[in-house]
């Protein structure tokens, strides 16, 4: 008696899923929220006297990191360097009305729009901090206070759409892009990540920001007699002894 044994008909294998997968290393990141920190302080000390060295101190500190951006963006991993997300003012139009027809492109790293509100921040923390540096050193009359505080003000504006734009974003992707930045990671293919976090230079982004902050501290005038605040408190306790 012949016994025919039939093999089991295949499914057809469906393609995998996206696993959550590192895009952005940990030198973006930091560079993000340092730069939300320091803007977010250096506003809102903006009006007052008494914290005005914390307040150039942010503004400084902003500068600063927008000058290792920019090296980050030529020589950083592959999603942080500006030549795989900056595009031309076609591929930004092309993406916003994708969104107003209900079709988003998705962006493994920056969207078109996403990118180019970053591009005017960077260029805004310049103007802001060149500006400040001016009047800060006697460099210029009202007017460029004016100037530095409007645009100050244009680049919270842009913030708040910069915010508005990743909330909606992150509702038609049905991703959550605010915790993609704190912990790096995002659904896509594993040959989009990027292979390192780069945690070392992430570190010594925070070391040398610290290292800025504590310098500032010890030339802070005394409000007695105009010395470094660190050098009259260490006279206040010689003389305790």
């Amino acid at each position: 008696m012949n016994v025919t044994s039939a093999s089991p008909v295949e499914a057809p294998t469906a393609p995998a899923a996206p696993r959550r997968t590192l895009i952005w290393d940990a030198p973006v990141r930091v560079f993000h929220w340092l730069m939300v920190l320091c803007f977010a302080g250096a506003y809102v000390t903006a009006e007052t006297e008494r914290w005005r060295l914390l307040h150039v101190t942010l503004g400084y500190t902003m500068a600063g990191l927008v000058a290792f951006r920019l090296l980050w963006g030529l020589i950083g991993t592959r999603h942080a360097r500006f030549a795989s997300f900056v595009r031309g003012p076609a591929a930004v139009k092309r993406y916003l009305l994708a969104i107003l027809h209900g079709r988003p492109e998705h962006h493994v790293g920056h969207n078109p729009a996403g990118a180019l509100a970053i591009v005017l921040m960077l260029g805004l923390t310049l103007a802001i901090a060149a500006s400040g540096w001016s009047l800060y050193n006697d460099l210029g009359g009202d007017w460029l206070e004016e100037v530095h505080e409007a645009v100050a003000n244009l680049m919270l504006a842009l913030v708040g759409v910069h915010i508005a734009g990743v909330l909606l974003s992150s509702r038609m992707h049905h991703e959550n892009l605010t915790r993609a930045m704190i912990d790096g990671r995002k659904a896509a293919a594993p040959n989009d990540a990027v292979r390192g976090a780069w945690r070392s230079v992430a570190g010594l982004m925070i070391v040398a920001v610290l290292g800025f902050w504590w310098l500032q501290w010890q030339s802070a005038p005394s409000a007695a007699d105009g010395r470094p605040a660190a050098t009259q408190h260490q006279k206040a306790e010689d003389h305790d002894d």
